[in-house]
């Protein structure tokens, strides 16, 4: 069977996706920034026959401007009477972003108090920062000035620029007075026209109009909109409005309202996407509609799983995958949508030591689908070192987190589509132990997840008390969950389909020498919702995904062939002072052993490593028993289709 087949065909989007009658509702997280060749002047009046090509949307305060992110928020003050509305358009020139933007509002101005200003708080997602997730790059701009109060306080003050591209910025000395430099202003500029006088009451304003230019080029933030197929820019805005502080007070109100992200510098809820390729421009019609970045496959007549833990049913034997794995760079870049630059990985100190190396990386294959109102998730998990740690040490868990939205309830504060964080370990005795809300969903006949130890002979690891190293018998687990939309919100039927989704792998691995021990998680998308994110959002990277009753689990299957030559890719580390790990690639999947032997050829330790997945692999080794020396090591490898079987060898130098 072909799994590989439909895993391509559900989780590839384009720009140009056409979605079915039966498709979700049309997504509002993205927007075009159309290609011109027009002039545009930056003056901030918006005048340029482009800008009326343009593609927009508008922010209106208390109104939802695009799940799953958007919101809004009161801060201080009365309800407003002069609520924000604003119509926000994209144009580019190249990597030159282009945005305009009219915010009505009869009171305008600022302040040195950041809740009694106006503006816009954007951010950037920093393409080329190595980190991942890519970090995001503040650009505020705003008429809030701690610095000088009395000048942003006076009548007809100007608006200024806080963040990435100047002084006032996340370096170690920021300077937020000096004047920017050209570079900066290459970088990053705006006009702004004001529709009556900033900082007075005395007469209504009628808004202001933004003309903002970005660079965000291959050597200014990573993107390039000219490539083939163009490019995404991960943005997001808040609009701060505050009315009636100069000095009408008795009306004094104080809000801000987002779409899909509130924070400059912190990346929470989601994020828009600004699209741009070369053949959307401002006379090309129509633009392409982004479509869903991952499309779950309906199981159809197959039968649900038993749920025993083992994902031996037929469903999860057709059902698509994708694959998790800590260090695996290539393999995040085959993530659909955003999740290359949103999914990422953390490893976390253990006991103030320098942080080890991570010799057992977390590796993990998810299969997904839907029958009825329920989503199901299968997990595959390679782990030599399965282990128990007290759920208040969550850091050193294994096991997983499940982040999903609810289908239409809001948060009651931040007022953006609620998250869960539905996390489970593997608890004392081999069984999945339900941690943060996944308890709750459980107790109300929501959700189910059943544990099966892949080697049941050896128990799990039970530390830090238990402190065997168990790298020598632990091949890993598989697992089984199923979660009821009904249960978050979703009508009956999955209503338009619609799902947000991030998977995160935890893993924990304890050895005999403690410092060697250590805790990590790596993520799909998103490394988690609900519980500890601010109003039960959580981190920002959902993927857009589609409940797809027109795709059907099993469809299009075939035998499997090899995929990858079978190679021995060496030890590493290598010289090792306790444990080592022995990388290899399979063609498919196999059983392994390890027999290791000194230079006068006696045999001195030997593994069975059981099952291992087609393409890059690796198992730990450590014995406690050898001295220092050269040792030669086998690794012989039984084909799981036709039992061939192939020896491979090398050398490993352990220093003591």
């Amino acid at each position: 069977m072909n799994r590989g087949f439909i895993a391509v065909l559900v989780l590839a989007t384009t720009f140009g996706a056409t979605l079915p009658a039966s498709a979700q509702a049309p997504r509002k997280d993205y927007i075009w920034a159309r290609s011109t060749s027009a002039t545009i002047t930056m003056d901030g009046v918006l005048n340029e026959p482009a800008w009326a090509q343009a593609d927009s949307v508008v922010i209106h305060m208390a109104q939802d401007t695009g799940i799953p992110g958007s919101g809004w928020f009161y801060e201080q003050g009365v309800a407003p009477t002069d609520p924000t509305y604003a119509t926000i358009r994209f144009l580019r020139q190249g990597n030159q972003l282009w945005m305009g933007a009219y915010i009505r509002d009869k009171s305008i101005g600022g302040s040195g108090d950041f809740l009694r200003s106006d503006g816009l708080l954007m951010a950037i997602k920093d393409h080329l920062s190595p980190s991942r997730p890519a970090p995001p790059a503040e650009y505020f701009y705003t008429w809030w000035s701690p610095e000088n109060p009395v000048a942003a306080s006076a009548p007809g003050a100007v608006i200024g620029f806080r963040g990435r591209w100047t002084g006032c910025n996340d370096s170690p000395t920021p300077d937020c007075t000096r004047p920017r430099t050209a570079q900066e202003i290459a970088a990053w500029n705006a006009a702004t026209g004001v529709g009556g006088t900033t900082n007075t009451d005395a007469v209504d304003d009628w808004g202001y109009v933004v003309e903002m230019r970005f660079d965000v080029g291959p050597t200014v933030m990573g993107y390039d909109f000219t490539k083939p197929g163009g490019d995404v820019v991960e943005w997001n805005i808040s609009i701060y409005d505050t009315d009636w502080n100069w000095p009408n007070t008795a009306s004094f109100s104080s809000n801000r309202v987002w779409w899909e992200g509130p924070w400059g510098r912190d990346a929470y809820f989601h994020n828009v996407r600004i699209l741009g390729r070369s053949d959307v421009t401002t006379t090309s019609g129509p633009a392409p509609a982004l479509g869903p970045d991952i499309r779950i496959p309906d199981a159809g007549a197959l039968a649900a799983p038993t749920m025993d833990g083992l994902l031996t049913d037929a469903v999860w034997q057709k059902a698509p995958h994708f694959d998790i794995r800590y260090n695996d760079t290539a393999l995040r870049n085959t993530y659909p949508g955003q999740g290359p630059w949103r999914s990422g990985q953390v490893q976390f100190a253990v006991n103030q030591q320098p942080l080890p190396t991570v010799l057992d990386p977390g590796d993990c294959t998810v299969s997904y689908f839907f029958k009825g109102d329920k989503l199901y998730l299968g997990f595959d998990v390679r782990d030599q070192i399965v282990q128990y740690y007290s759920p208040a040490v969550p850091t050193r868990w294994d096991g997983a987190i499940v982040s999903i939205n609810n289908y239409s309830l809001r948060s009651a504060d931040n007022n953006q589509l609620v998250g869960y964080k539905l996390s489970w370990e593997v608890g004392p005795t081999a069984a999945a132990s339900p941690q943060d809300e996944l308890p709750a969903l459980i107790s109300q006949g929501g959700a189910q997840v059943v544990l099966h130890l892949k080697n049941p002979s050896s128990p799990v690891c039970d530390c830090p008390a238990d402190t065997t190293d168990r790298a020598t018998s632990d091949i890993g687990y598989t697992a089984e969950m199923w979660i009821d939309l009904t249960k978050i919100g979703y009508p009956t039927g999955r209503g338009d389909g619609r799902i947000f989704l991030g998977i995160d792998l935890l893993d924990g691995d304890s050895f005999t020498n403690w410092p060697d021990s250590y805790g990590t998680r790596v993520w799909w998308q998103r490394e988690f919702a609900g519980g500890s994110g601010a109003g039960g959002g959580g981190p920002d990277g959902p993927a857009w995904g589609y409940l797809d009753p027109t795709i059907l689990v099993g469809v299009g299957d075939a035998d499997p062939a090899p995929q990858s030559p079978l190679a021995l890719l060496g030890a590493s580390p290598n010289p090792y002072r306790s444990r080592t790990a022995v990388h290899f690639s399979l063609a498919r999947p196999s059983d392994v052993k390890l027999e290791v032997y000194d230079m006068q050829g006696r045999m001195v330790a030997a593994r069975d490593y059981g099952r291992q997945p087609a393409g890059p692999s690796h198992v730990i080794f450590g014995d406690d028993r050898m001295a220092s020396g050269l040792y030669m090591y086998r690794l012989r490898v039984a084909d799981g289709v036709d039992r061939s079987t192939t020896t491979l060898a090398g050398k490993m130098l352990l220093v003591r």
